[in-house]
């Protein structure tokens, strides 16, 4: 199987070609030997063909004038964010206006691990969405829909599923000692700290979708447990009022159950199950919740999703300051100044599906809007609105394409560069509050400062999902 990636410098090329073809389609149906009335309505979708055409090359024609305001080397600030205006999603655009600069770096070429690729090319062909088009059917490991269309009615649910099992956690992971913390947003201002959170780990174990570390491409317990994957975050050592806390969850394959989560406190000793619906709330002085720690993780069936637009937006997938700086011009709130690029995305709306059969929890928004990178399949940038309509929080994933963590790195070192997450912003919009989490944590003293990101490694098993696992761990 052949794979074809976009890269942002040809995007022209492809809406030229695309009009080029609807040019080539119309002309053949004028000259076919058909009834008039069948020529009448080939020349009818001929011109709304030729019509979607000529918008699609205006938008990108548009695209071009923008992109030439943010060429290489151009640093967005809140004084020249109108002219990029067009290439930042509406929750960036306010983050930028209130001090956040961004530093346009040439658009970089990220491929999906070999291992990934190989079984997506093994894999691929017998996944398919179950008859409601909400459910996967068939899959393995790889990528499930990598031969995506735009112009397939199930596209959007089908990119969501890709983003379920993307090219960038594995098998399994263990991210040692992130920090994070919580500010309000100061634009010129010194940061002024509000919370300082330091996890020991934030970890991951798929049963299903293995490539590089045995037990490939299932975990044969996943035939008794049926769970797809498990994650964990803990134990909390700062604050020190948190100590010891910690949360599992469970995501399983049947699209009737929903997640499993339970956490740890170290203030009574005991184990407490959660409901869903805590698991897209934030807690405490944080803007954070698990649906949204790791791209956009509420289970899939939950959500109804849209296709809204294909466009190049500016995106922080490449970004070569790890540990992430603290931006000195919003207060902190952000990370700044580091690389974006000018990527070519798609545009998805995720709404929930409240008080339906397999519908979402009682969620606090209203929609999402997802924006993909369009070859790592991995929402970077997520805008998220409350239930009254308005823009309520805006969410930025930092990726990094490379082969280690740091320079410094000793021991998590991989055969191939891979894209890690070394951080994330999530920023109240209404509040002008904000939670932004680093991995390498930015403590200088720390040991694992440089080696972070333990990717296919078997640091972790299964075994390290449990609630026991919890409360052993717990000081």
């Amino acid at each position: 199987m052949h794979y074809t990636y976009v890269l942002m410098s040809e995007r022209d090329k492809r809406m030229a070609r695309y009009a080029s073809e609807q040019q080539v389609g119309t002309a053949q149906a004028a000259i076919a030997g058909v009834r008039t009335s069948h020529r009448k309505a080939s020349k009818q979708r001929g011109s709304a063909l030729l019509a979607a055409a000529f918008v699609l090359c205006s938008t990108a024609l548009r695209n071009r004038a923008a992109g030439a305001e943010v060429a290489p080397g151009t640093v967005i600030t809140s004084g020249t964010a109108a002219k990029a205006k067009g290439l930042l999603s509406p929750g960036v655009y306010w983050m930028v206006e209130h001090g956040m600069r961004i530093k346009v770096a040439p658009p970089s070429r990220l491929d999906w691990p070999p291992p990934y690729k190989e079984a997506t090319e093994k894999y691929s062909g017998q996944v398919r969405l179950s008859d409601d088009r909400r459910s996967l059917r068939g899959y393995a490991a790889g990528s499930p829909f990598p031969a995506l269309d735009a112009n397939d009615p199930d596209f959007a649910v089908k990119l969501v599923w890709d983003s379920n099992f993307p090219p960038i956690y594995g098998d399994d992971f263990d991210t040692l000692l992130f920090d994070g913390q919580s500010q309000y947003v100061r634009p010129g201002k010194p940061q002024f700290l509000i919370e300082h959170f330091v996890e020991g780990h934030y970890a991951g174990y798929n049963e299903v979708g293995r490539t590089e570390v045995e037990p490939m491409p299932i975990d044969p317990d996943f035939l008794t447990s049926g769970r797809l994957w498990m994650t964990m975050s803990g134990p909390q050592i700062e604050p020190q009022s948190g100590r010891g806390n910690s949360i599992v969850r469970y995501r399983y394959a049947d699209p009737g159950r929903g997640d499993d989560a339970w956490t740890w406190s170290a203030g009574s000793r005991r184990l407490r199950r959660l409901n869903e619906a805590m698991l897209n709330s934030a807690t405490d002085a944080n803007v954070s919740d698990a649906d949204h720690g790791s791209g956009f993780n509420p289970k899939v069936e939950q959500y109804d999703y849209k296709f809204l637009a294909e466009k190049s937006i500016l995106m922080p997938v490449n970004v070569a300051d790890i540990p992430l700086p603290i931006c000195p011009y919003d207060g902190g709130a952000t990370f700044c100044p580091v690389n974006w690029e000018l990527r070519h995305a798609y545009i998805v709306e995720a709404r929930p599906r409240w008080g339906q059969a397999h519908g979402a929890p009682n969620t606090l928004e209203s929609r999402n809007v997802l924006y993909f990178d369009s070859e790592m399949l991995y929402p970077f940038i997520i805008d998220s609105y409350n239930r009254a309509g308005e823009l309520w929080r805006a969410i930025v994933n930092y990726g990094s394409w490379r082969d280690r963590s740091t320079p410094q790195a000793r021991v998590a070192i991989y055969p191939f560069k891979r894209e890690l997450i070394p951080g994330n912003v999530f920023m109240d919009i209404l509040g002008g509050f904000s939670t932004a989490f680093a991995g390498p944590t930015r403590d200088a003293a720390s040991s694992s400062r440089y080696d972070s990101w333990y990717i296919n490694m078997g640091a972790v098993d299964k075994f390290f999902f449990t609630t026991e696992s919890l409360a052993r761990m717990a000081p």
